[in-house]
């Protein structure tokens, strides 16, 4: 492998390592307000439905698979799982609508 493309590898891992580990480091010993927490808490959710969104109105094969797909993760979402266990659940919603269509 090239030296110069090594060096690129390290760069490339220590710019999006240093912006994740920042704020933890920062705001390990720092108590934040309980406004913020909860606002905080709610992040992924908005994330997850920054990315849902465009992706149900941009399907141009079956809109039902978006449709189910964006219900069933907000259903969940709702209901308080965790991210992963909304995304999990939708994934086994689009599986099972994909497996009798």
């Amino acid at each position: 492998m090239d030296k110069t493309i090594l060096l690129m590898i390290i760069g490339m891992g220590l710019v999006t390592y240093i912006p994740r580990m920042l704020p933890l480091v920062v705001f390990n010993s720092v108590k934040l307000p309980p406004f913020l927490q909860n606002v905080l808490k709610n992040v992924p959710f908005a994330i997850l439905g920054a990315l849902i969104i465009p992706g149900v109105f941009t399907i141009n094969d079956d809109i039902w698979f978006g449709i189910i797909g964006a219900a069933v993760a907000f259903i969940v979402a709702y209901l308080g799982a965790n991210v992963i266990v909304v995304v999990l659940s939708s994934i086994l919603a689009l599986s099972i609508y994909s497996f009798f269509m």
